[in-house]
């Protein structure tokens, strides 16, 4: 048989391209480096199976083209080899197809992009056996019989076209040079294919038609890996709609599968084989995906188990947070189980966050969250409530009080610092179920507790009592008349006269606050000052202290009378920025001269701040009034603090003149004497002080603090608060004629 020219030069042409691809897709591999080189080798590799098997089908129709009928044996050979390389191609391309970005994250879903491919490879397949099988015989007398090459051929090309469709079906968009890649992998197994069957039965022009065809699948496989870039990205999450793929090849071989029936056909074992390999497929791939959907929905459990979980816990100490307290706590009452609970507020954080910063406070609390979960009996369980608040849950009860005092003493020990160590103490509330389990109960007798425990001087443990219901009850009642006490005229002054001695005349008086209410009646100073102090109303009642004094001062002094007044000043107020101009502004509205007001200080109020203080007692003095320090002699300052500050006069605390016995001078006649009153007495005369000696209260203390030098005295001996139209006639008394004038300190 003698061929054209024309199909000698598309053997040709076709031989040329094939090697240009292949050197193409060769030179891609080998300058390919990371994870996705694989599938450019493979990719290589089965382009240079498919030019060999191409090389070998054009050979064998050249060869065989002069005698073509009667080499049907060595055809069939050929063809076999041509088939089995298309096989081998069709692999190593499928290889390739799966080696690209995303393809095979994880093996679950690679098996079920295989058994999808395998789904729609089947239903081409069956399609194509339908329709070019008896009885409609597409191709009518060119169809080809039943051969082993071609049959190999088939399936391999089915299969590829069917992993192509699926993998790009599911790419995600750009997805054009995919789809070439795509195009070109199954033109290489459809042109061997065509190759195979050309060369066993269809004809020379069949098979060189298979050789372009396979030529151009490879150049067009190298046009779309030539770049650099990824070719396309694979989705096969399992999140993405990707069921209606199933349905389309059973559509397929369903509709194929009537109509061969419809046409008087006849299924033989081919078709029976593909309609197994589709149902196995369908259910392999549902119980994949089954799989994955009971995976995925475990992992939805775990996680909201663990967010769950995370909702309950504090993240900076991993402890448990108010939620998992409430939780815990409610467990316990439906179990009916008793159980402890202790409430602990680290004393002095604020100051921790304030000096250290907060990263130090931070750290601060995270050991605190160690040792807490390090010092705890198992089943118990701590947490934290928020900022420097914290809180254990025991069940039981018997060993509460031993592990809050360990507690409270591991919580004390220092806390390492990049500054240095951090020291801390704890208060802790404890208290447990009485009666029915109520978790809100549980909780605020615990808070009593604790803030009891924090009023009794921080530091301590305090279990909870039924009056300290009555104590915050009171508290609170107080706290909200306090408000209004101004308004309502329920507050007055007492005066207690400061004495000159030894006449024990008044020439000064100390300014009381007093509270008189109408139900409560009379509520002491030392309940309702603290209080004041704590809310926030210090400020306001100070000012109308300072007011009233003035007031009251402002008469005497018209009336004649050569008085002084003193006015104390709590921390906060002497702290305030405006407590100056306020003073000035009393003074002036008033018109008291100002050296006729004193205001007395406390040794608390050194301890706080030394500088601050000074600078703020240097301004008062700059307006005129005089300056006392109140209970000298409590424990607060010291002698150089003494020394630095700008003050006038200096009030003996009652506990140095209140000594057992007074001492008898030593190797001198005289009345015995206070020593310590002499000593602080020295000392002010050393520093330019006047001393007024406070709590005197019988004639013996009298005689001894008169015996030392001590020039004024206050105490009971002398008068208690008085109204004062009491302190005016005392003060008539003491200006009526023939006594003596006192001095003014």
């Amino acid at each position: 048989m003698h061929f054209p020219p024309g199909l000698v030069g598309v053997a040709v042409l076709s031989g040329l391209v094939a090697t240009c691809a292949t050197a193409l897709l060769t030179a891609s591999a080998r300058r390919r480096v990371g994870p996705y080189r694989q599938a450019h080798v493979l990719l290589a590799a089965a382009a240079g199976i498919a030019l060999l098997s191409l090389l070998v089908g054009v050979t064998a129709v050249l060869v065989a083209s002069h005698h073509w009928a009667h080499h049907q044996g060595q055809r069939t050979g050929w063809a076999t080899v041509i088939a089995a390389g298309t096989a081998l191609s069709a692999l190593a391309l499928g290889g390739a197809l799966l080696r690209l970005p995303g393809a095979v994250a994880a093996p679950a879903a690679t098996a079920r992009l295989l058994l999808d491919g395998l789904s729609m490879a089947t239903a081409l397949w069956f399609v194509g056996w339908v329709l070019f099988s008896e009885p409609t015989r597409l191709l009518g007398a060119a169809t080809p019989v039943a051969c082993v090459p071609i049959l190999l051929a088939t399936v391999s090309a089915a299969l590829t076209t069917g992993l192509v469709l699926i993998i790009v079906l599911r790419a995600a968009p750009p997805r054009r040079r995919l789809a070439l890649l795509g195009a070109g992998v199954t033109a290489v197994t459809c042109g061997g294919l065509g190759l195979a069957a050309g060369l066993c039965q269809a004809g020379p022009a069949m098979a060189l038609a298979g050789a372009a065809v396979l030529a151009m699948g490879l150049l067009a496989a190298a046009v779309a890996v030539h770049r650099v870039d990824r070719p396309g990205q694979v989705d096969v999450d399992l999140i993405r709609r990707d069921g209606e793929y199933a349905f389309v090849p059973m559509f397929a071989m369903a509709a194929s599968a009537m109509y061969h029936l419809l046409e008087g056909g006849r299924f033989d074992v081919f078709g029976i084989v593909a309609g197994s390999v589709e149902g196995f497929a369908l259910v392999a791939r549902q119980y994949l995906a089954l799989n994955d959907v009971r995976a995925y929905a475990g992992r939805l459990a775990e996680r909201e188990a663990h967010f769950r979980e995370l909702a309950h816990t504090d993240p900076l100490t991993g402890l448990a947070n108010r939620r998992g307290l409430l939780r815990a706590l409610h467990r316990c009452a439906e179990a009916d189980v008793p159980c402890v609970l202790l409430g602990l507020d680290l004393d002095g954080f604020k100051n921790v966050n304030d000096m250290r910063g907060h990263d130090v406070g931070d750290a601060v609390l995270a050991e605190v969250g160690r040792r807490l979960r390090g010092n705890l009996r198992p089943g118990d369980l701590a947490a934290r409530l928020g900022g420097d608040e914290f809180a254990v849950l025991m069940h039981g009860g018997a060993d509460a009080d031993r592990v809050a005092e360990r507690l409270l003493g591991v919580l004390g020990r220092p806390y390492e610092g990049p500054d240095g160590p951090v020291f801390l103490s704890v208060s802790i509330g404890l208290a447990g179920h009485c009666g029915e389990p109520d978790v809100e109960l549980l909780l605020r007798h615990a808070d009593l507790a604790l803030r009891y425990a924090k009023q009794r001087g921080k530091n301590r443990i305090e279990r909870y009592d039924a009056a300290y219901d009555q104590l915050l009850r009171r508290r609170t009642m107080l706290e909200h008349e306090l408000r209004g006490a101004i308004e309502r005229n329920e507050l007055r002054l007492a005066f207690q006269p400061v004495a000159s001695l030894p006449s024990v005349r008044p020439v000064g008086a100390e300014a009381l606050l007093r509270w008189h209410h109408p139900e409560l009646g009379n509520v002491r100073p030392d309940e309702f000052i603290p209080l004041a102090e704590e809310c926030g109303m210090i400020a306001k009642l100070g000012a109308w202290v300072l007011h009233q004094a003035c007031y009251q001062l402002s008469r005497w002094l018209a009336d004649g009378h050569d008085v002084w007044v003193s006015v104390n000043v709590s921390p906060r107020e002497l702290h305030a920025p405006e407590y100056v101009v306020q003073v000035a502004d009393a003074l002036r509205a008033h018109h008291v001269p100002p050296q006729r007001l004193v205001l007395e200080v406390t040794e608390h109020a050194v301890a706080t701040d030394l500088d601050e203080l000074i600078r703020r007692l240097t301004a008062l003095r700059l307006t005129g009034v005089r300056i006392a320090l109140d209970d000298f002699g409590a424990g607060y300052s010291s002698l150089g603090q003494l020394r630095r500050l700008p003050i006038d006069i200096l009030k003996i605390d009652h506990s140095l003149v209140a000594e057992h016995e007074p001492v008898r001078p030593v190797g001198r006649d005289g009345p015995a004497f206070a020593p310590m009153v002499d000593i602080v007495m020295r000392l002010g005369h050393q520093l330019g002080l006047e001393v007024i000696a406070e709590g005197v209260t019988t004639p013996t203390e009298l005689a001894a603090v008169v015996a030392a030098g001590c020039r004024f005295g206050q105490g009971a001996l002398f008068g208690w608060g008085v109204p004062a139209e009491h302190l005016e006639a005392m003060l008539e008394a003491a200006t009526s004629p023939g006594a003596r004038p006192a001095p003014l300190p």
